[in-house]
């Protein structure tokens, strides 16, 4: 599972740091040089010719400065640089810097689009020593997190999987779903289970929290046990779903940097835990 390096330490005011190195992104694509994946260093980076006004903090990683920023939807890479997804990484990059890349995104995606303001269509502007956009009307704006709940239902050594019908044709997973206002990450996982298989669910167990950079969301997973009904999957959101029992062959599961496999992975029977 992806996590903040313990070696990462955000900052919200700029260093001087001839060794920075920067995250550019056009759209939701990285930059990266394409022979071993790295960032474009201070030197290579200039010849870009960004704004500096267009530079964010995001935090020292170790000992380096790390900084983002956002390029034209039209803007072509520097030669022997190319332009991947944070996904597409996933196996690829090294992980921690890869949290580092999905914190930079979230912050770049934020500057770029809070440059005006959305009450009144003024220049926002950055204030210090803080994370936020404001305006000369009042207006401010903080980076926008999206909280979604994650649970994994257990019936005894059961386990109740899905299948999105955005996901992959055989690629199971935990239950999911974003909260709504006014409602406790708990009201979301009982309302969320009951629309998407149409069983109810008691127990609920915290299991971890993962910042999930797609593109702005934060996932809350737990477990919950089965209390009742049957499995009858809302066919506008849930392709199929079923009880997977110990012995039973598993289908293809979420990548390993997910939260979703951590949760399955630390639920299933030792001689069904996977590596891959």
């Amino acid at each position: 599972m992806i996590e903040t390096p313990l070696t990462f330490r955000p900052l919200l005011a700029p260093v001087e740091s001839p060794g920075a190195r920067t995250f550019a992104f056009r759209g939701n694509e990285l930059m990266l040089r394409e022979a071993d994946l790295a960032l474009p260093d201070a030197a290579e980076f200039a010849s870009l010719g960004v704004d500096p006004e267009m530079l964010v903090p995001v935090g020292m990683y170790g000992e380096t400065y790390c900084r983002a920023t956002w390029l034209p939807r039209e803007a072509a890479p520097l030669a022997g640089f190319g332009f991947s997804g944070l996904r597409a990484l996933f196996g690829r990059m090294d992980e921690a810097m890869l949290a580092v890349a999905g914190r930079a995104f979230q912050i770049a995606d934020w500057a770029r689009s809070h440059r005006f303001c959305g009450a009144c269509g003024r220049p926002m502007a950055r204030v210090p020593g803080e994370r936020v956009m404001k305006c000369a009307c009042g207006h401010s704006a903080y980076p926008r997190i999206s909280p979604a709940m994650m649970v994994l239902v257990k019936r005894g050594a059961d386990l109740l999987l899905a299948r999105n019908v955005a996901a992959p044709p055989g690629r199971f997973s935990a239950l999911a779903g974003f909260l709504e206002p006014g409602e406790s990450v708990e009201d979301a996982i009982h309302r969320e289970v009951r629309e998407e298989v149409g069983v109810e669910v008691a127990d609920l167990r915290y299991f971890a929290s993962q910042s999930w950079p797609f593109p702005g969301s934060l996932m809350l997973a737990f477990t919950a046990e089965y209390a009742g009904g049957e499995v009858r999957p809302d066919a506008r959101e849930i392709a199929e779903a079923r009880w997977f029992r110990p012995g039973d062959a598993l289908p293809q599961l979420s990548p390993r940097q997910s939260i979703s496999r951590a949760l399955i992975d630390a639920n299933l029977p030792r001689a069904q835990g996977r590596e891959t």
